[in-house]
């Protein structure tokens, strides 16, 4: 999460202005919904919702590579392919689990309700179901899969960036949590959102990576290799 040589402002400017990945028909089918379940407004609960699901699809291609590994692990070169994506994966996750207790904390902090999309039991129930769609996709082509993880992301990264061009009071409110500004390298929340965005950032570029479309990454100045 080091920080200390990106230009988070400039960053956010370079997702609003570039051109949004050409999302396929599922991508869009599957935007198209959320926006009907959650209204097309970026809020903290949509934020919240996207994060409660970005996680799965990291966990689903775990499980769906550790069955394939038992039964491969003759062929080291696949071996070594599976294993970096797992490890990536685990990161991932990780990474995502934390973009969702910062996003409780600021909703904590502002005296923001859960909307109603995340009273239990809805939220469980999508999350069940995404990640049905996600153990589907890699079972037929975890190449598919990544791709739409890809679509995924950089829906995400835009909509993280447009959520802090809409919030300019972010700019001066500051991180009272010495956690989170040691953990984003960031003391404002405009500045903590715009770190989730280049986290998402790089999320997508590995997934299109993966996909076999390297041809889409996104490059920055500090950049993990």
């Amino acid at each position: 999460m080091e920080s200390t040589a990106i230009d988070l402002k400039q960053e956010q400017k370079a997702s609003l202005v570039r051109p949004r990945y050409p999302y396929s028909v599922l991508a869009r089918l599957f935007f198209w919904s959320m926006d009907v379940l959650t209204g097309r407004t970026i809020t903290l609960s949509k934020t919240k919702l996207l994060e409660l699901l970005a996680s799965i699809p990291y966990r689903q291609w775990e499980i769906h590579l550790y069955g394939r590994l038992t039964r491969r692990y003759r062929d080291a070169s696949w071996v070594q392919r599976a294993s970096e994506i797992v490890t990536w994966g685990r990161e991932a996750q990780d990474n995502e689990y934390w973009h969702l207790r910062l996003i409780h904390q600021k909703m904590k902090d502002d005296g923001v309700a859960d909307a109603w999309y995340l009273t239990p039991p809805i939220p469980w129930l999508m999350v069940g179901t995404y990640g049905v769609m996600s153990r589907l996709l890699a079972f037929f082509s975890l190449r598919r899969a990544f791709l739409f993880n890809g679509e995924f992301e950089d829906h995400a990264e835009q909509s993280y960036a447009q959520f802090v061009e809409e919030h300019p009071e972010w700019e001066t409110q500051p991180v009272d949590h010495p956690l989170v500004a040691e953990q984003m390298g960031a003391t404002t929340w405009a500045d903590v959102f715009r770190r989730i965005a280049l986290d998402e950032r790089d999320h997508r570029n590995r997934s299109l990576i993966y996909a076999g479309h390297p041809e889409h990454v996104v490059t920055y100045p500090g950049m993990p290799e």
